[in-house]
């Protein structure tokens, strides 16, 4: 066991990293599948090497150990939906890598039209939407077994679960969800308050002529002025 602050890298590298060819293969691939990175598609590319560093093991052993381990193999890859029911050995030396990336979680989830896009799977995978068998799963590059492929879903607990939500994707046919409008108290014109009708020009006029009014003080009233005294 090595140090765990220094954790051991989980791929390998290519050969020959800067040939234009497979550089353009893994850009267009990073997009197909919505990969955040090429450390991604390096791990799968190291599990396909080693999956058919094994098949090629098998192909080289003996009889005995042959008729032992292949059909183990087999039936562990068939479980991991890589492979069907009934495949032999050289099978598995004709799979690539795009095999593994369909067994991919963010892969399954925007396959079985529960996203929009790959790239909304892979938002609604994180943000803990996804549930598999009612356990959640976080983890894009999780790989599904066969028998989980129905138990995909939106978790219950998660807003996503109404069919309602406008996040969801469209049904296939294209048209959108009919979603509930929401009931609003609209009044009708008789309730309205009645609009103030204009005032006539010649009143305005009027108001605008007419002399202030002068209010007279009786003699018995008497005004303070600033400075407290009595004014008569």
């Amino acid at each position: 066991m090595g140090d765990p602050r220094k954790p051991k890298k989980k791929f390998e590298t290519p050969r020959h990293p800067w040939r234009k060819e497979q550089l353009d293969e893994e850009l267009r691939l990073l997009g197909e599948y919505g990969l955040r990175n090429k450390r991604e598609l390096r791990r799968h590319e190291t599990a396909l090497s080693k999956t058919r560093g094994i098949a090629r093991s098998l192909l080289g052993a003996t009889e005995e150990e042959r008729k032992r381990l292949e059909p183990q193999y087999l039936t562990s890859l068939a479980k991991l939906g890589i492979l069907s029911t009934g495949a032999t050995v050289d099978d598995i030396l004709d799979l690539n890598v795009k095999d593994l990336m369909e067994r991919r979680l963010q892969t399954m989830v925007y396959r079985n039209g529960l996203a929009k896009s790959v790239h909304q799977a892979r938002q609604f995978v994180t943000h803990g939407h996804i549930s598999i068998g009612g356990s959640i799963v976080t983890v894009p590059g999780y790989i599904v077994r066969r028998d989980d492929e129905t138990r995909i879903a939106f978790h219950t607990h998660s807003a996503l679960s109404n069919p309602q939500h406008p996040s969801r994707a469209q049904p296939a046919g294209g048209r959108p969800v009919e979603r509930p409008v929401r009931e609003e108290v609209i009044r009708k014109e008789s309730e309205l308050p009645p609009m103030p009708t204009p005032v006539p020009r010649e009143v305005v006029e009027e108001a605008r002529t007419e002399q202030p009014l002068e209010v007279e003080l009786s003699p018995d009233e008497e005004v303070a002025g600033p400075e407290g005294e009595q004014k008569p």
